[in-house]
């Protein structure tokens, strides 16, 4: 990276007169915006609402008592802290050593490495079954921190070349904790005062979400296909494909290591290998303009990419792995008022077989407690 110092010592902000100087990542034609001022505020207001929709559906997963336990317990919290900012920049210094990346590939790498978590996690812990209300408080506790973490973590591996600490997108940090906070906290009274609607607002708000993915991913895919086949090179592919699966194993073993359960664990790693790089994007914009950084540019668009198709293979492997394990396990008795039993199988004693008494029975989980109606009358169910 020395070299680097040499070239660009020089450029200061906006400082275009100077830009003829950098040449680090050449391309053959003047890399432009794909899409026009208007489009890009229309796509970007229906993500937030879409977002907004979303982290609703998730706070009335959430509830009040457990938010306060991690609060007064914040061991999960801190350990998530620390593999955040700690695994994850380190993560895209090391693969840009490695791979030998060119100076500017090698600072945007470095850019979204140093992001806070996104609340892409937060959406694939309820995937994973985690645990929701220590997967929000990360998310707003990373991005509370990145207000000091990324400046100081770009200053400390870039010792203030191009000013990055300068650039840090404060206001895009303010809106995603606004976009967790109020959403969830709606959430969260509605969970708690119309617990009915729940179920309900979880499936809108998710399938709008999924939908609405997979039409901007395709839009987008169509709109930077030709100009981003510069940034799949080797190199920037390799670093964009094993920086999310470097966070998802750091964050489970550094878990694992302080004896968590297994739904902090999947929550810690997710929250680690998902980065808010949004912000990142912010931060090239501010610093570079187009033709400096050229396709550079969608480096980040690559990087969530394979963030999303990582952590839904996860999902899916999980998901699959629950159902053998439930449909291997013997079954379960529990009681309810230490009188009637029912039969139920699974690792959570999810799914319900048969019922050994004739009166009108419904059960349904919260996490790992299983309520069973009977006549009306709702009650913790136990096991014997």
């Amino acid at each position: 990276m020395n070299s680097t110092k040499n070239q660009t010592n020089s450029y200061q902000f906006w400082d275009h007169a100077s830009t003829s100087n950098i040449t680090e990542y050449n391309s053959s034609v003047t890399f432009q915006s794909e899409f026009s001022p208007v489009i890009d505020q229309v796509i970007g207001g229906v993500l937030i609402i879409i977002l907004f929709i979303t982290m609703v559906s998730l706070g009335c997963k959430m509830e009040v008592a457990k938010i306060r336990e991690h609060i007064a317990k914040p061991k999960g919290v801190a350990i998530a802290i620390v593999a955040q900012y700690g695994i994850m920049p380190l993560s895209a210094f090391t693969f840009a050593k490695i791979f030998q990346l060119e100076p500017m590939a090698a600072m945007t790498v470095l850019i979204c490495g140093c992001c806070p978590g996104g609340n892409l996690s937060n959406i694939f812990t309820l995937g994973l079954h985690g645990d929701m209300n220590l997967s929000i408080l990360l998310t707003t506790f990373s991005n509370v921190m990145g207000f000091g973490m990324m400046p100081l973590l770009l200053y400390v591996y870039y010792q203030g070349i191009y000013g990055l600490e300068s650039a840090i997108p404060y206001g895009g940090i303010t809106l995603a904790l606004v976009l967790t906070l109020v959403p969830c906290a709606i959430g969260i009274a509605i969970n708690h005062w119309a617990p009915r609607f729940s179920p309900i607002i979880i499936k809108v708000g998710l399938s709008a979400l999924v939908v609405t993915t997979i039409v901007i991913f395709i839009l987008c895919g169509i709109a930077v296909r030709d100009t981003i086949r510069p940034v799949l090179s080797p190199p920037l592919v390799a670093t964009a494909a094993l920086m999310p699966i470097i966070g998802f194993l750091f964050g489970y073993m550094m878990s694992f290591l302080f004896n968590l359960n297994q739904q902090c664990r999947r929550t810690i790693a997710m929250e680690t290998g998902c980065q808010n790089v949004q912000l990142g994007t912010t931060v090239l914009k501010v610093v570079f303009p187009y033709e400096i950084i050229g396709p550079l540019f969608l480096f980040p668009f690559i990087y969530v990419t394979f963030q999303v198709g990582e952590a839904l293979l996860l999902t899916i492997l999980f998901r699959c792995y629950q159902r053998f394990k439930a449909s291997s396990n013997s079954k379960y008795f529990i009681a309810v008022n230490s009188t009637e039993c029912i039969k139920v199988t699974g690792p959570v004693l999810s799914k319900v077989l048969t019922l050994d008494f004739l009166s009108p029975t419904k059960t349904y989980l919260s996490e790992k407690t299983v309520y069973v109606t009977v006549n009306g009358n709702t009650e913790e169910a136990t096991s014997v």
